[in-house]
């Protein structure tokens, strides 16, 4: 009676299991498979899904399906691999900026981040990278999730992001009587060495740092250089050294120039980045991350949201050369991996920033591939997912239109797999 409560239970999380423990097999028929190593578009194909993986993927017409596997019928659909946002804040409220965040505690947020979460897998987003977030927020929901005890997706996670004094990563709205300084701050490269190992203690698998000033931050100026070039190259040598990747935000030339020498593995917005900036990025194979969507929110809901004045009129002065910017880079060569700043604007919402990607430069299926290879690359995460491929993680989204001819479409998921396990499947 025992095992029959719990195979219902597990079937009723998406999970099945028979009477000898065998994993649950799925066949699942699509009309079109979108093939992002390839870069093009397979029709009529079926792929195999064992437990939480992958296990066949080819022709309707030459691939077997186990006896007694459950069928999902997306014959009529375009599947995609599980999308992946390499920029998200999933405990950033995105009604709440500015002196409206300050009544948000962290565990508050943490709550609000298994919110998000959930409403970021339904998007099709089934991977993220959150970098930076208060009280370790990111950091526990990742373990929630991994626990199944929450909806949401893979996460990389950075725990606090790391800045100077003052700087974008500080909080600089209370005055001098509170005397507070953001938890990630560090002064000095060995300071700064003894934060990177803070954050790996306490479950860090990725670092965030500031190397410039912010757009959303009191009291700087976007490009203005913050962290200097011995600090980023103490921070990188540290997390490399435990085994950590380095995502730099840098809005300004300098910063990011430094950045890159310093060995990041990837500049985050790079809103300014100049001729030198784009040569060093794609001479050293770094990755450039540019949010170039959420200009649209910021600057029509952003003063409702609490975003100072200053931060809009930062943003009129980035935002249009950001995306400019971002085509440069792109035609010259340097990687480039999807990334919206999801907490900025509402979570869920992740996918508009395709639209701009391809206005600014890229084919639909390049900008595909920046949210699935792509981001898959840079997570260090290629042997999981990214792809559509025998052996990775069943994470699947599909579509009823054709994404290569309206990236729109990408916005209206009806079909999200994670693991093996349906998430949603729309009527």
């Amino acid at each position: 009676m025992k095992h029959h409560v719990l195979a219902a239970a597990l079937a009723a999380l998406g999970f099945a299991a028979s009477a000898s423990g065998a994993e649950q097999v799925v066949a699942i028929r699509a009309g079109k498979l979108v093939d992002v190593v390839a870069g093009k578009v397979l029709a009529d194909q079926t792929i195999i899904v064992s437990g939480q993986r992958i296990s066949a993927v080819g022709p309707s017409a030459s691939t077997a399906v186990p006896p007694g596997a459950r069928l999902i019928d997306l014959s009529a659909s375009t599947v995609l691999p599980g999308l992946i946002d390499a920029h998200v804040h999933l405990t950033g409220d995105p009604r709440l900026h500015g002196y409206q965040s300050l009544g948000v505690s962290d565990i508050r947020a943490a709550l609000y981040g298994a919110h998000a979460a959930r409403v970021t897998l339904e998007a099709g987003f089934t991977t993220v990278r959150n970098v930076g977030a208060g009280g370790y927020g990111d950091i526990a929901l990742r373990d929630a999730i991994n626990e199944g005890e929450l909806d949401g997706p893979r996460m990389r996670v950075a725990g606090y992001a790391l800045g100077i004094q003052g700087g974008h990563c500080d909080n600089n709205l209370l005055p001098a009587d509170f005397h507070y300084t953001e938890a990630g701050v560090a002064d000095g490269p060995w300071q700064a060495r003894a934060k990177v190992r803070q954050m790996a203690k306490y479950g860090a698998d990725t670092i965030k740092i500031c190397a410039s000033g912010g757009v959303l931050s009191k009291g700087d100026e976007a490009g203005a250089q913050q962290y200097t070039l011995e600090e980023m190259k103490a921070i990188v040598e540290e997390a490399h050294k435990l085994g950590r990747r380095v995502a730099a935000h840098a809005h300004g030339a300098s910063a990011i120039r430094d950045a890159i020498l310093a060995g990041v593995d990837s500049v985050e917005h790079a809103s300014l980045i100049d001729d030198e900036g784009i040569r060093l990025a794609r001479e050293k194979g770094t990755f450039l991350v540019m949010d170039i969507y959420n200009d649209d929110y910021i600057l029509q809901e952003g003063a409702a949201a609490g975003m100072l004045p200053e931060s809009l009129e930062k943003e009129r002065m980035v935002g249009q050369v950001q995306r400019d910017n971002f085509r440069k880079a792109f035609q010259a060569g340097a990687k480039m991996a999807f990334g919206t700043d999801a907490g900025v604007y509402p979570h869920g919402d992740n996918a508009r920033q395709f639209h701009y990607m391809v206005k600014y430069g890229m084919t639909p299926m390049q900008a595909i591939q920046a949210a699935t290879i792509r981001g898959a690359e840079l997570l260090d995460w290629k042997d999981r997912v990214g792809s559509v491929t025998a052996g990775k993680y069943a994470d699947l989204v599909a579509v009823s239109g054709d994404p290569l001819a309206d990236p729109a479409e990408l916005t209206r998921v009806k079909f999200v797999m994670k693991g093996g396990a349906v998430v949603k499947q729309a009527q």
